[in-house]
């Protein structure tokens, strides 16, 4: 069972996806950053103010000053903020892997070409082909 696990661990994929997730981890605390640090007060700042992050509505009926202190009281809550925060999120990652993909595949697309333009050109005859026709024409001659 160990060989099995050591084969599994060794081969390539494993190893792409394990790079991929740790990428993903960083690129999500970029995001969040990205959009609690900058995209949050561009909103609050046409909304009057507005913080979607602390926007929540408790379950219990009583009011408290944040989110935090509703947690701390633990009483229910609705997190809608979070909930907005993290669609804006999803949005914006989404949009990030679509430009990706969009650019490896034009990537692909520009590598595929030359071959097919190589394949694609019209073929004179072998060096055979007129080696033949050289004989041929030779012994017509003689």
């Amino acid at each position: 069972m160990i060989q099995e696990f050591r084969d599994f661990i060794a081969k390539g994929n494993v190893m792409d996806m394990a790079v991929g997730i740790i990428i993903g981890a960083a690129f999500t605390a970029i995001v969040a950053s990205l959009v609690g640090d900058i995209i949050n007060p561009i909103i609050a700042l046409f909304t009057g103010g507005v913080d979607f992050s602390g926007w929540f509505y408790a379950l219990d009926g009583n009011e408290y000053a944040s989110i935090a202190v509703a947690e701390e009281a633990g009483a229910p809550i609705f997190a809608i903020g979070r909930f907005v925060m993290a669609i804006i999120n999803f949005l914006i990652i989404a949009f990030v892997v679509f430009m990706l993909v969009k650019m490896v595949n034009r990537i692909k697309d520009a590598a595929a070409e030359p071959e097919e333009a190589v394949e694609a050109a019209p073929k004179g005859p072998s060096e055979v082909d007129l080696l033949v026709e050289i004989r041929d024409s030779l012994k017509a001659r003689g």
